[in-house]
C-alpha cells in the first residue's frame, strides 16, 4: 500500500530541492548582471541586461515554489475510504485504456503543486500531482473509483 503521507513528504523534498537549485541560479544571475565587469562595452552589448531578466524570472520561479511548499507544508490531506468519490487530498490510481497506450498512472489531488512529481515509494510508481486549474483534476473531481472519463480515455481504479 502507498503512503499518502509518504508522497507528500517526497514531494516537499523535491520542491527544496528545486527551490535550493532556481535560487543559486537567480543569485548567481543577479551577481552577473550587478558585476562591474559586465558593464556594456558598446550600445549592442545586452549581457547585463539579459542577465537581469533571467534573475528576474528565476526569482519568480523560487518565489513561486517557495509558496507551493508553504502551502504544502500547510497540507492534510483527509483520508478516503474505497467508495468516496474523487476530491482535493486523493490519491487517484487510473489505468488507461488501450486507446490511450494503457498502463496506470498516480495522482495526487493537491492545491498547489501540478505538475510536479515524485517517486510513490514502491520503486515502480511516480506520482504525478494536479492542482485544481488542471483539466483532469477537474474531470476526476467527484468520480468514483470503478468511473470512467472518455478524454482521455481512463478508468478510476481507486480512491485512498
Amino acid at each position: 500500500m502507498i503512503d499518502k503521507q509518504d508522497i507528500i513528504h517526497r514531494l516537499r523534498e523535491e520542491i527544496r530541492r528545486q527551490y535550493e537549485r532556481i535560487a543559486g541560479a537567480a543569485r548567481e544571475a543577479r551577481g552577473y548582471a550587478t558585476d562591474p565587469d559586465s558593464k556594456a562595452e558598446s550600445k549592442y552589448d545586452t549581457r547585463s541586461l539579459e542577465a537581469s531578466y533571467l534573475a528576474a524570472g528565476q526569482a519568480a520561479k523560487a518565489d513561486e515554489l517557495a509558496e507551493t511548499l508553504r502551502v504544502l507544508e500547510a497540507f492534510d490531506p483527509p483520508a478516503f475510504n474505497g467508495s468516496d468519490p474523487v476530491a482535493l487530498g486523493a490519491l487517484v490510481t487510473v489505468a488507461f485504456s488501450p486507446s490511450e497506450g494503457g498502463g496506470r498512472a498516480l495522482y495526487l489531488l493537491a492545491p498547489r503543486g501540478g505538475g510536479l512529481s515524485c517517486e510513490s515509494g514502491d520503486g515502480e510508481t511516480d506520482v504525478t500531482v494536479l492542482s485544481p486549474s488542471a483539466p483532469l483534476f477537474q474531470s476526476l473531481e467527484g468520480c468514483r473509483a470503478g468511473g470512467r472519463l472518455d478524454d482521455p480515455a481512463l478508468m478510476i481504479v481507486s480512491v485512498a
